[in-house]
């Protein structure tokens, strides 16, 4: 069997090309089984994996966890907002604690970035990225890419545009990363407050006009406005940044062909994309989510086979 190449998934930036592919060949056969009547493989019945989130989180929370419960691992949840870490508890300590009590893998969403590559440095356990601050989200990464794959065939020669708060955005660097390591051509879009100023050194095209963008583009990655990590305005109103940047049915029809839409969620309607934009057969955002278990499995399969 092949492995991965990495003991942790802490970021796109640390797999090569080789490691998707195998992730994604094993969520294929994980994909078949949560389409079946019985949901669970007992693949990972000795496996305990602890998510700890220092940050909300609904849907990669329950992704993960049901991820973990399909593969029959035993799984503890763990929220930060009800525990020691507000009484001044340090990250190793609430990870050690939770280490004695023998978990073999963490998934962890952390404020800060690099919160993760620091944990994986200090804990004997593997360590899952779940997102770290406006750093890195690799597992949303992968499910994008593989959800390309599925409509489109391939990744490799796909045009891409990623439009919305770049900079705030972790799922944003972990599609770029994900996205150019399979070939993909991939270009940025949004208000130029919300492009990081060191975009281009990455290889990324920015366009500041959203249709030129669209025309240009096969699949639109839409983000929401991180309106939670902005400690100043970088946009006159919502308003104005919808009329400029936000995508509804009669722009999409008014394209010279049909793309794929896609959206990480949550999705602020109204917004970002109009209910009928991302309700709309062109739209693939409920596959994502799907993907979303198929892809998680993937992963903790492959990592914990890791596990000595």
């Amino acid at each position: 069997m092949s492995e991965l190449s990495v003991n942790h998934l802490l970021g796109i930036k640390y797999l090569n090309k080789k490691d998707i592919e195998l992730i994604f060949e094993t969520a294929d056969h994980f994909k078949e089984v949560i389409n079946r009547s019985i949901k669970k493989v007992p693949t990972l019945r000795d496996i305990t994996i602890a998510n700890i989130f220092f940050e909300n989180s609904t849907r990669t929370k329950l992704s993960f966890e049901l991820a973990e419960k399909r593969l029959s691992a035993d799984v503890i949840n763990f929220s930060a907002a009800q525990s020691s870490v507000r009484k001044g508890e340090t990250l190793i300590d609430t990870v050690n604690n939770i280490l004695s009590m023998k978990v073999d893998m963490v998934v962890m969403r952390h404020p800060n970035p690099g919160a993760g590559i620091f944990l994986s440095k200090h804990v004997n356990a593997s360590i899952i990225n779940a997102g770290d601050g406006a750093h890195e989200h690799p597992t949303q990464a992968l499910l994008d890419s593989y959800s390309i794959r599925e409509k489109l065939g391939d990744v490799a020669g796909k045009n891409v545009v990623i439009v919305g708060d770049i900079l705030h955005s972790r799922v944003a660097l972990s599609n770029i990363f994900a996205l150019k390591l399979q070939k993909a051509n991939v270009k940025v879009c949004g208000p130029k407050t919300l492009i990081p100023k060191h975009i281009e050194s990455l290889g990324i095209e920015v366009e500041t006009d959203l249709k030129k963008a669209l025309e240009w583009c096969d699949v639109a990655n839409m983000l929401r406005v991180q309106n939670e990590r902005m400690d100043v305005s970088y946009f006159p109103t919502t308003r104005e940044y919808t009329q400029q940047f936000g995508v509804n049915k009669a722009l999409l029809d008014s394209l010279s062909k049909e793309i794929v839409i896609m959206h990480p969620g949550p999705i602020n309607r109204g917004v970002e994309i109009t209910s009928d934009v991302a309700d709309s057969n062109q739209s693939i955002i409920l596959e994502q989510v799907e993907n979303g278990v198929a892809i998680r499995m993937a992963v903790i399969y492959l990592l914990a086979s890791k596990i000595k």
